[in-house]
């Protein structure tokens, strides 16, 4: 087998008595890397400092995805203004928070015959918020249910901390 050090050295082919002496010596741990290349290449390492390094690379590599949730408001075909307005306040809050939306309407019984009047309560939800979002998705109908997906234009608002010592703004 190919034997390389923990240095990254490559210390030749050697035999597998010969290389686990040499990893006896260094008290380190000989780890096969390439089994199936000729002849197999294998690695004198510390095995747990080896271990708990790939698993801080990982930890770290899953802290830095963004990971996008998708929020999600119900409508009704009949919803009243007040309540539209009230709907829409949450939907924009999501959106400032830098989350996707899906909007959706939900149709019961002989509503499914009017499904325009839902295309238009999504499309005065898409025009009301065409500042801070993008559709991403027109409007589908899905079962007896018709969506629209919203996507922020811009990053979430994050409040920067006041500097100590600094007056508080009225």
């Amino acid at each position: 087998m190919r034997l390389i050090d923990d240095q990254g050295n490559q210390l030749g082919v050697l035999g597998l008595d010969t290389a686990k002496r040499i990893a006896a010596e260094k008290g380190l741990d000989l780890v096969e890397f390439a089994p199936q290349a000729q002849p197999p290449v294998a690695r004198l390492i510390d095995y747990g400092k080896y271990k708990f390094e790939t698993i801080k690379k990982e930890k770290d590599q899953r802290r830095r995805q963004n990971v996008i949730k998708l929020k999600e408001m119900k409508l009704r075909p009949k919803v009243a203004e007040h309540d539209f307005q009230t709907k829409f306040k949450g939907v924009k809050h999501f959106l400032e928070q830098g989350e996707k939306v899906k909007v959706t309407i939900m149709f019961r019984g002989r509503e499914m015959v009017h499904q325009e009047i839902g295309r238009r309560i999504l499309d005065r939800v898409a025009d009301a918020a065409k500042d801070i979002a993008v559709v991403e998705r027109a409007p589908i109908m899905e079962g007896r249910n018709l969506f629209l997906i919203l996507a922020p234009t811009s990053k979430p608002a994050t409040k920067e901390p006041e500097p100590e010592g600094a007056p508080a703004s009225a």
